[in-house]
């Protein structure tokens, strides 16, 4: 079995509003994940999967608990993490080339190791002979695969993915599942990805973390035990699919009480 890569211990995290009070985001979250492996976080839409995210990639302080990469504790951002969010984040004014080589000038990787390094991830995604358009003159998911290449330009050891398919048509989005199946079997990264889809997750992942309505806990961590490129319209693939979908009902059904109870008390 793969060594342990990163450990989430206890997590909370509060946020101070204007009026003073406070929102719990986080409470009591604890999960592991191994090197290689390949995670998937649901949850109820606004119980902090992106703020857990934003944690483990160092963006975010929490209010008490640890996370851990290596047995080291994360407490600012760094190389061995990237993050890909959904909006995409290129610079329009930089070609597909130049978006992937961003972070390296950053590094100050010498011009011609950018080059290099960048043409090999843009042939890893597909996108040879685009290399001199904008982002502007790309469809949603090749946009998407550019922010795939500039997060692995950087050679991070942990990719952390936030909804970064959510905005994509389904096509496109079952489409890219699986090219990024096979960029993470090319590249044995350790993956977390957040996602409200239950299909999407039980498709992609080795486990699912599935979080509570905030404050968000660990309600259950299922391990996907489904060869890979599975088939979505199976007994087994399904069977997963509505056990993940039951507790999420739940959750939401819950999360709507708490709603209704703090209606009737303002």
């Amino acid at each position: 079995m793969a060594a342990e890569k990163i450990k989430v211990k206890n997590l909370r995290k509060v946020f101070m509003t204007r009026d003073a009070n406070n929102v719990v985001a986080l409470d009591d979250v604890s999960f592991s994940v191994r090197e290689g492996e390949f995670v998937c976080i649901v949850g109820p839409s606004g119980c902090g999967k992106t703020t857990l995210l934003r944690i483990i990639a160092g963006l975010e302080r929490p209010t008490s608990g640890s996370v851990t990469l290596d047995g080291k504790p994360v407490s600012a951002p760094g190389k061995d993490r990237c993050m890909v969010f959904q909006e995409y984040a290129l610079f329009p004014w930089r070609t597909v080339l130049k978006n992937i080589t961003f972070g390296l000038e950053n590094l100050k990787i010498p011009k011609d190791e950018r080059l290099r390094i960048a043409k090999r991830y843009i042939e890893l995604v597909g996108l040879q002979s685009f290399e001199e358009r904008y982002p502007h003159e790309l469809s949603g998911g090749m946009r998407q695969r550019v922010g795939i290449a500039r997060a692995l330009a950087i050679e991070p050891e942990v990719l952390l993915m936030d909804e970064p398919f959510g905005s994509l048509d389904a096509q496109t989005r079952n489409m890219l599942q699986m090219e990024l199946l096979e960029i993470w079997s090319k590249t044995q990264k350790t993956i977390l990805f957040v996602t409200h889809s239950v299909d999407e997750a039980v498709f992609l992942a080795d486990k699912i973390v599935v979080l509570s309505a905030r404050p968000a806990v660990v309600k259950e961590i299922l391990e996907v035990d489904l060869s890979r490129m599975r088939d979505r319209t199976s007994m087994e693939f399904n069977e997963i699919r509505s056990k993940v979908l039951k507790i999420l009902q739940k959750e939401s059904e819950k999360a709507m009480e708490l709603e209704k109870v703090a209606g009737t008390q303002a």
